[in-house]
């Protein structure tokens, strides 16, 4: 009985030497004065991943199933409606908000609100927000508008 604690405490001992050697961490350094003996320190030895014999292509498709699958023409043409769809929509929500914004601005003379009157600050704020969201919703249509420019045109019309 007294042996096997002997041998318990022994082993733990051997446990806890733990050294350094360079990049690697071992308990059974092949030069031990080669290598730094690291003590009292909670090393966690975390497994890794196998290396595989032969890297992925980078073109390899990572979709669901329908990847490789071709699309039928009338499915493409009615996606690419739909986002033309989608892209109008848009625009006309941001002209409509830009539109908002400018009536509100007032060319940088917005109307004074609340505490406004007694408080310039908030005045020159709240202006200088207003123009940079105006800033903001004309690159935003902007943006719109290229993408517009790059969407397929819808098969019933044709380009002028």
């Amino acid at each position: 009985m007294v042996l096997l604690a002997l041998m318990a405490v022994q082993s733990a001992q051997a446990q806890d030497r733990i050294y350094r050697c360079g990049n690697e961490y071992t308990n059974k350094p092949v030069d031990p004065k080669a290598c730094k003996l690291i003590e009292n320190t909670g090393v966690s030895v975390i497994p890794g991943t196998k290396v595989q014999s032969q890297p992925q292509p980078a073109s390899a498709p990572r979709a669901s199933g329908s990847a490789g699958q071709r699309v039928d023409s009338s499915d493409q043409r009615a996606r690419d409606a739909d986002a033309r769809a989608v892209l109008e929509a848009e625009l006309k929500k941001a002209e409509t908000r830009l539109a908002e914004l400018k009536a509100e601005y007032k060319d940088g003379q917005p109307d004074k609100q609340g505490s406004e009157a007694s408080n310039y600050q908030k005045y020159l704020d709240r202006t200088a927000e207003l123009k940079a969201s105006i800033a903001r919703t004309e690159s935003d249509i902007a943006g719109i508008r290229r993408e517009l420019g790059r969407a397929p045109t819808p098969a019933g019309s044709a380009a002028k």
